[in-house]
């Protein structure tokens, strides 16, 4: 299997695993629904797309593979059957990599941090953050 899709579909594991969680098996039918999270939205769009592209034995077994999810949401062994069914449907369909690709943002891409108020800060990623009168740091 291409490093391309393994990548990308690690990359989709939590859009997906959140789109399971809040609209449950349902996933592959819903529409968006604006009080869902952008997360769980992206991942129902996901689904949907790899659905859509299937042949008729592939929708019944990533239907299958989304109920199971959808039955056990902590069961990694059910997330993990997801996302070899969206594996193989983008082993099959390289149009469906390029198009899922785009839709993913990009890893390690731009990040906003807002820090707001007295000795506020903000990070991306951080070692020691130190605010406050009188602070003694010992190594």
């Amino acid at each position: 299997m291409s490093t391309e899709i393994v990548q990308l579909v690690e990359q989709a594991a939590p859009y997906l695993s959140s789109a399971v969680s809040a609209y449950g098996a349902a996933v592959l039918t819903r529409a968006e629904n604006a009080a869902v999270e952008s997360t769980a939205n992206l991942g129902r769009r996901i689904l949907q797309i790899v659905w859509r592209r299937r042949d008729q034995q592939g929708q019944a077994q990533l239907e299958a593979a989304v109920q199971d999810a959808a039955d056990a949401p902590d069961d990694e062994d059910a997330a993990a059957a997801l996302r070899q069914q969206i594996k193989r449907a983008l082993r099959d369909d390289t149009e469906l990599l390029s198009e899922l690709a785009r839709m993913l943002p990009v890893a390690g891409g731009t990040v906003n941090v807002t820090a707001s108020g007295e000795r506020s800060i903000a990070a991306k990623t951080i070692g020691t953050a130190v605010t406050g009168d009188n602070t003694t740091i010992k190594p």
